[in-house]
């Protein structure tokens, strides 16, 4: 592993994963890459709620939305690698997430994603599809998931 690309979400194994990542890339001297992605759904219900806020003249705008995905990696980047022995980038984006982590790892020439799976039905699989699934099919690399 040279680099790799760890998804950051708001659950606790998430968490747990990134912190996995990072212990894994100090081990063995490989670069690390924190994403988080806000899809076009959570943008749209944030601008909605901002937007709603009496007295609030707030323009919630795609650059802001991708910085706050980015602060959300970095955040959650120190609290979990706080005693890690490595420095990890954070970055953010906006999109479906499937294509931005798979774009990412394409810019970064990643060897490597983490990312934190859920247990679904085939059914469900079928009816709307599995990031995770889909990553682990289309990226040309190893990829580590863990399931909540």
């Amino acid at each position: 592993m040279d680099r790799a690309i760890a998804v950051v979400e708001a659950s606790d194994s998430a968490k747990a994963l990134v912190r996995e990542a990072g212990e894994l890339a100090a081990g063995v001297g490989a670069e690390l890459v924190l994403v988080h992605v806000t899809t076009d759904e959570e943008y749209s219900e944030r601008r909605e709620a901002m937007a709603s806020i009496p007295d609030l003249d707030v323009n919630y705008t795609l650059d802001e939305a991708v910085d706050g995905a980015r602060k959300f990696a970095r955040d959650v980047g120190r609290d979990v690698l706080a005693d890690v022995d490595i420095d990890a980038e954070a970055v953010g984006r906006m999109g479906e997430k499937g294509d931005e982590v798979l774009a990412l790892a394409d810019e970064r020439n990643a060897d490597h994603i983490f990312i934190a799976g859920r247990k679904r039905s085939p059914t469900g699989k079928a009816i709307f599809g599995d990031v995770t699934q889909r990553i682990i099919l289309e990226f040309d690399g190893a990829v580590t998931v863990v399931t909540t």
